[in-house]
């Protein structure tokens, strides 16, 4: 199934990517996972009708509960994002025109996560595709809170993309760190793992630029936040974010 993902839309404002300094990252609050906690939602399924608004209700406060205790251990402050729960689309969001193709996205000055309540990314599911989803939706409030891109400083053109790739893919990578601290409650088997890895494993495409870098790649960032391993993308070699 193909798809076009603009899951960083700045609503038509220039938004350059920078990687945290070294002294963000003696204290990074994007580092490790979150707490093992319980994360139970209702059905998003009943009866053939998709309940998309109490489900998606549900998973924020879960996304809410595991990073607020995560930061806090990090010593971090946290804020919780704006939230838009949108029953059809609107001719303009957050100051500019509607993405094309969208589904669940972050605008990223007022810090709001726009969750759109149709669309395959939510509606007739049964498995966790969605849950990952607004994981790495609110993964992108999460690297605005640690500070990780700036909205001032002008990079090169060649670079923007590069870096626009590894703040998507470290999105992918704290999608799995939380889907890793909340597993155990979910009911989820080895099984939809593995379904949920093949599904999220796509390569996204925006204007044409391969914006989230390939299938294998964001499946390997995936896996590596469910681990418990390293979400810093911004040193990782060019191999590793393609």
């Amino acid at each position: 199934m193909l798809r076009r993902l603009p899951l960083l839309a700045a609503a038509g404002s220039l938004v350059v990517l920078l990687p945290a300094g070294p002294a963000a990252a003696a204290r990074d609050p994007l580092a490790g996972k979150p707490p093992a906690t319980a994360c139970r939602t209702p059905a998003l399924t009943q009866g053939g009708v998709t309940e998309a608004e109490p489900y998606a209700r549900a998973v924020l406060k879960c996304l809410e509960r595991a990073w607020s205790a995560h930061f806090k251990r990090a010593g971090a402050s946290f804020a919780r994002p704006k939230v838009l729960y949108l029953a059809e689309p609107r001719s303009e969001i957050c100051g500019g025109a509607w993405p094309e193709g969208a589904w669940a996205f972050y605008c990223i000055k007022p810090r709001t996560l726009v969750l759109p309540l149709f669309g395959p990314w939510i509606e007739g599911r049964e498995d966790l595709f969605p849950l990952k989803v607004m994981a790495h939706e609110y993964g992108h409030h999460l690297q605005r809170l640690a500070g990780t891109w700036s909205p001032a400083r002008p990079v090169a053109k060649p670079k923007a993309l590069e870096f626009r790739r590894r703040y998507e893919l470290q999105a992918d990578c704290l999608a799995g760190a939380f889907l890793g601290s909340v597993w155990a409650s979910t009911g989820g088997t080895a099984a939809d793992w593995a379904a949920l890895v093949e599904e999220s494993s796509r390569g996204d495409w925006l204007d044409d630029q391969p914006t989230h870098g390939s299938g294998k790649t964001r499946g390997a960032w995936l896996k590596r936040g469910f681990a418990g391993g390293s979400c810093d993308t911004w040193s990782a070699p060019a191999a590793k974010i393609t």
